[in-house]
């Protein structure tokens, strides 16, 4: 089905955005606020009716979701719903935005970490790239009633990109507790009373190990065979 011209005033800037990234850009294709403001010279708000259409579930992605992004460029990465069609434009009633007071505090309850990964601001990923930057993100939590919540949490800036569609059963989560033995849940509960558990010196060089490459990996795996011989 053809889409309304982006040029047509009929529709208002959010809409009108929307078609000009489906139109012009296309999903997966970068822009620039220069091209984007260019487009709408005649509206003085347009970056922000190009993030309101997030609200809609688009993705929009930024230097903060993609580092391989520059400061001035954008990704239109997926269309969400079709705003130019009756009822599609509405204002949804979960708003995303939230005050700096509302994302201190999410923060604060999450010890300035990626609840995902465990890096704070500003440290390395150890990859030569850019630092962790930190923000709060929703996540579609299943209560142990079977009811859907969103809940707030913090996440950086690669975890959020990866994670958009994550969904947390805490009823399977309290199942799999149950079928463990009381040594092992108590273990558990030293966990979750410190916040942290630190990986043994075997885990991070497993971990280290399924980051090499695959002839790396071939010469790990000889070396250890050998080792016991």
């Amino acid at each position: 089905m053809a889409v309304p011209s982006w040029l047509d005033k009929k529709y208002g800037s959010k809409v009108r955005a929307g078609l000009w990234l489906v139109s012009v850009v296309g999903e997966g294709n970068i822009f620039t606020k220069g091209q984007l403001r260019e487009a709408f010279p005649d509206v003085s708000q347009i970056d922000r009716r190009v993030r309101d259409l997030r609200d809609h579930g688009w993705q929009i992605d930024t230097r903060r979701e993609d580092e391989s992004l520059h400061l001035d460029e954008q990704r239109f990465v997926k269309k969400g719903a079709e705003v130019w069609l009756p009822g599609q434009g509405k204002s949804p009633k979960e708003k995303t935005g939230l005050t700096a007071a509302q994302r201190s505090k999410v923060m604060a309850g999450d010890s300035f970490l990626c609840r995902s990964c465990g890096i704070g601001a500003g440290e390395s990923f150890g990859d030569g790239g850019q630092d962790a930057q930190l923000d709060v993100a929703r996540r579609q939590v299943v209560l142990p009633d079977g009811t859907k919540e969103t809940q707030l949490v913090t996440e950086c800036n690669r975890c959020r990109v990866g994670g958009r569609a994550r969904q947390v059963d805490l009823s399977r989560m309290l199942s799999s507790l149950e079928g463990f033995t009381p040594l092992e849940r108590d273990v558990f509960r030293g966990w979750l009373k410190a916040d942290r558990r630190d990986p043994s010196p075997l885990e991070r060089l497993w971990g280290e190990y399924r980051t090499l490459p695959e002839e790396a990996r071939d010469t790990v795996r000889d070396a250890v065979q050998d080792m016991d011989k």
